[in-house]
């Protein structure tokens, strides 16, 4: 499949003129998307960090003229190289190793939370279409309501005002029509939004508006959690900050400046030897304001990681809790429920067509049929949208098989 992405993204970056998968809107948005190209950018210039983070000091080169007679001047070249002591090189290299990781974690999440995105967005806009669908079905019913209404005004059957209710009916019907076609439109515009493109790069949405996400195990989002994004984000922030604090300690260290060189003295006429050492004395400050600032940084991404695993394990449950209902409210309308108000309009269009019933069942049946449609997709945009955050927290896609 991954071999088939790179012809497809060509064929597809300045809008799809076919039927949309969700495979293809996320493959689409992995590529497109401002901000992941954002979060790709800010791994790159981290990793110009950890490379800057191990280089050494550089040495200095110095020229240093006593008195300006050419007779009695003596002049001396000196090369100064400053060494860093206590581990300070090494700490500064393990932080940056440490937020270059973090920003890796953190690409990968975003593009876990930009998959979630695109599959909330696509199943809202398959959702979308099928109560468009389902409303330009029911002005069809509604038309047949009103023609077989003004039939029976003609022979006499019925008095006007119900002709005028079989009207009024179609023109709401009509109305509700044009505000699922908007709808659609708008949700069209979000999903393409996520790769940076207008409602017109998705045409339609390619896929069964009635499939139900699973509903993963409690067992496997036990696990699932152990991996989550936020979690190995604040790992490795308390990482990061053990590193910080072990340069912060390190700067304690003085560091040594070693210096080599040679002296001329004109007037003597002879070259000496320059050799020197540079050692700070750490007597008014001995950095303990910067340890313990570190110290207590490093305390407070601990705190951090504790209160990102309460909240994921709040947010996961609360997800899945949304998910379980919204997929058993969606199977309890799939079944007798709908089957029922379906049979039950039938009937009362036939009977009222053969004169057996009024009006007002046909529209009161035609209304609970819709209703219970309507409320039917909307339990399964509302589970996909669970889906999708479960997708978001977890950082995986819960719905794969392996």
């Amino acid at each position: 499949m991954r071999s088939l992405f790179p012809a497809l993204l060509l064929a597809l970056a300045p809008g799809v003129s076919h039927a949309l998968t969700l495979a293809e809107a996320q493959a689409l948005a992995l590529t497109h998307n401002p901000e992941l190209a954002q979060a790709r950018l800010e791994l790159q210039a981290l990793q110009g960090a950890e490379l800057q983070a191990g280089a050494r000091p550089n040495p200095e080169l110095g020229l240093l003229l006593e008195d300006t007679r050419a007779a009695t001047r003596s002049s001396t070249v000196q090369l100064s190289q400053a060494l860093e002591l206590g581990g300070k090189r090494a700490a500064r290299m393990a932080a940056a190793v440490q937020a270059r990781e973090q920003a890796a974690v953190a690409l990968l999440a975003k593009q876990a939370e930009l998959r979630a995105g695109v599959a909330a967005a696509f199943f809202e806009l398959l959702g979308a279409e099928a109560q468009q669908r389902l409303a330009a079905s029911a002005v069809t019913l509604a038309a047949q309501a009103s023609a077989a209404a003004a039939l029976r005004l003609q022979a006499g059957k019925v008095p006007p005002l119900e002709a005028a209710k079989a009207r009024v009916a179609e023109a709401q019907a009509r109305a509700e029509l044009a505000q699922a076609q908007s709808a659609t439109l708008q949700a069209r515009a979000r999903l393409a939004a996520l790769w940076a493109h207008g409602p017109q790069a998705v045409p339609h949405a390619e896929g069964d508006a009635a499939t139900l996400p699973a509903l993963p195990d409690a067992g496997q989002l036990l696990a699932w959690q152990a991996d989550a994004p936020a979690l190995r984000l604040a790992q490795l922030d308390i990482a990061r900050r053990h590193a910080l604090t072990a340069g912060e300690r390190a700067r304690r260290v003085p560091d040594v400046t070693l210096t080599l060189g040679a002296k001329r003295d004109a007037e003597l006429g002879r070259t000496q030897a320059v050799i020197g050492l540079t050692l700070p004395l750490p007597l008014a400050d001995r950095n303990q304001g910067g340890l313990l600032e570190a110290l207590r940084r490093e305390d407070q991404a601990r705190e951090a990681l504790h209160a990102a695993t309460l909240k994921l394990q709040v947010d996961v449950a609360a997800a899945a809790e949304r998910l379980r209902a919204s997929r058993e409210q969606a199977l309890l309308l799939a079944g007798e429920a709908l089957a029922t108000a379906r049979a039950a309009h039938d009937t009362a269009l036939r009977g009222y067509e053969l004169g057996k019933f009024a009006f007002l069942d046909v529209l009161d049946a035609q209304r609970s049929l819709f209703q219970l449609q309507r409320q039917q997709l909307q339990h399964i945009a509302d589970a996909h949208r669970a889906a999708a955050e479960l997708d978001r927290l977890l950082g995986r896609n819960t719905q794969d098989k392996d």
